[in-house]
């Protein structure tokens, strides 16, 4: 009997294959390997990445989540990225929106065992030259699961916090690989 994640990895297995077998067959797919390819203008060289905005409640989680973007764009190796929003040739900016954090199993004391911290973002990649948005999304959504630190009740703050941060840096990185894959290579 298939649980729902088998169900699930079952699908994207067969949709997998599918997309292999469509690029094999069709002409002109498009693939190209990770962190190759680029859908952007031939002009854009500069990309300013200023620091994003933080609506929430979370200290210092615009400026690790802007770093993150920024490294990962600088990886790839082809752009000359700057903090800036002026001289450059385009500007990717973003909002993070909300950040949860919400338990998501109990142990038998009925204290959270586990939580998982939900974060959304608004970005958009903007080309200066044509003043057109490339890329956008309104309500970019990570999650991350961490397990709770042994804590003596529901009130002791060792139960809740610490590895939250871990998970935050985690989150940063799958979201700027994110991002900064969406831009580059249009998926």
């Amino acid at each position: 009997m298939l649980t729902s994640n088998g169900l699930l990895k079952c699908f994207l297995d067969v949709l997998g294959v599918l997309g292999v077998l469509g690029c094999v067959m069709g002409t002109g797919c498009g693939y190209s390997l990770a962190g190759r390819g680029s859908f952007l203008p031939a002009y854009i060289k500069t990309i300013g990445v200023p620091t994003f905005e933080n609506r929430t409640t979370v200290f210092n989680l615009e400026t690790q989540l802007t770093e993150k973007v920024r490294s990962e764009f600088i990886g790839r190796g082809k752009y000359q990225i700057l903090p800036d929003s002026v001289s450059v040739d385009a500007l990717l900016t973003g909002e993070v929106t909300s950040v949860a954090i919400t338990p998501a199993s109990f142990n038998t004391q009925q204290l959270a065992s586990s939580y998982f911290i939900m974060m959304t973002a608004r970005i958009e990649f903007r080309d200066l030259r044509e003043n057109k948005v490339l890329w956008e999304h309104p309500g970019l959504v990570f999650r991350q699961d961490y397990e709770a630190q042994s804590g003596t009740s529901q009130l002791d703050p060792a139960a809740f916090f610490g590895q939250d941060i871990n998970a935050l840096e985690r989150m940063s990185t799958d979201f700027a690989r994110t991002i900064v894959s969406a831009i580059l290579e249009a998926f």
